[in-house]
């Protein structure tokens, strides 16, 4: 925790509304956001709702709550990171650190106690179960984020649970799971562990300055890229699975894309030792998680073109 002098919280209330605007956006990551909010829809359209019109599902209030108040826990989240991570930030990010310094620490901290108030009382909206939920999921951010970030097997476990939990709360809605989304989950559990790993090595600089004990930093490079390896290896494994399910349509194609994507990306690891190549490889992995949310829409192209012509 990294506190700012007076003079620096000072010039903050001569900023302009619109920089604070700004910096909030960063701070949240409201692109991140803007995806799980997507995933989670077209999780409930063509895998847990195909047989339901568009419009009835798209004016699903409860839906919408379970959605919304996700939204606002993983956005208080990613304040309370930016909160804890601040010193860090100043060194691996130097160009994010300025915008997110545009909100003051301290409307950081009113904001995540906000938005966490919210998010659990929404999820009451849905069902005490859905409030629970939220209030677990509150609490082991707060855990990662204050306690165990900077501990190494420990803080890769979390980081990469908690990444992988917005994707699928729609879960606890519709209390549904099957093969084909138990396989999903690993490949995708796979590639967030993979992503994880490579941040660590693209951030390995402010690790050391800030004694963040993370894999590259307790282990050594080397080693992560074995550890990397052998994830790719095992997100294989259930690409080849997904191949068998008719089910998925045309997101195979997505798969085989993975599949080659990942090979090279293997190849590339190896290759690198730069931030700069560290960084070409976290947005590849980025890359194919936005891509593999927008390809759940090819799972069942008649779905698709069914359920947009039942909303005509």
């Amino acid at each position: 925790m990294v506190p700012f002098s007076t003079s620096k919280n000072n010039s903050k209330k001569h900023l302009p509304f619109y920089y604070k605007l700004i910096g909030m956006f960063s701070v949240v990551r409201g692109y991140n956001i803007l995806v799980i909010a997507i995933a989670q829809y077209l999780v409930s359209i063509f895998i847990f709702k195909p047989d339901q019109d568009l419009k009835t599902t798209l004016l699903d209030v409860h839906l919408f709550i379970t959605v919304l108040a996700t939204s606002i826990v993983v956005a208080a989240g990613y304040i309370i990171n930016s909160f804890y991570d601040a010193e860090l930030d100043r060194i691996n990010r130097p160009i994010k650190s300025h915008i997110d310094n545009f909100v003051s620490q301290k409307t950081k901290l009113r904001s995540y106690f906000l938005l966490n108030t919210i998010g659990f009382l929404l999820g009451f909206m849905v069902s005490w179960r859905a409030a629970l939920f939220f209030a677990g999921y509150i609490f082991l951010i707060w855990l990662y984020s204050h306690k165990l970030k900077k501990s190494a097997v420990k803080g890769l476990l979390f980081a990469s649970v908690l990444t992988m939990i917005p994707f699928f709360v729609v879960f606890v809605y519709h209390k549904n799971i099957s093969a084909v989304i138990f396989i999903h989950a690993v490949f995708l559990s796979c590639i967030i562990i993979i992503r994880e790993l490579i941040k660590d090595l693209e951030n390995i600089k402010g690790a050391f300055v800030c004694n963040y004990q993370t894999v590259p930093v307790t282990y050594g490079e080397h080693l992560t890229k074995i550890l990397i390896s052998i994830f790719v290896l095992i997100a294989l494994y259930p690409i080849y699975l997904l191949w068998e399910y008719p089910e998925i349509g045309l997101m195979k194609y997505y798969f085989y894309l993975t599949f080659v994507v990942l090979l090279f990306f293997s190849f590339f690891l190896w290759k690198a030792s730069s931030v700069k190549a560290y960084n070409f490889l976290h947005n590849v992995l980025k890359f194919l998680i936005v891509l593999g949310v927008f390809s759940m829409a090819l799972i069942d192209t008649s779905v698709l073109i069914d359920k947009i012509l039942k909303g005509l």
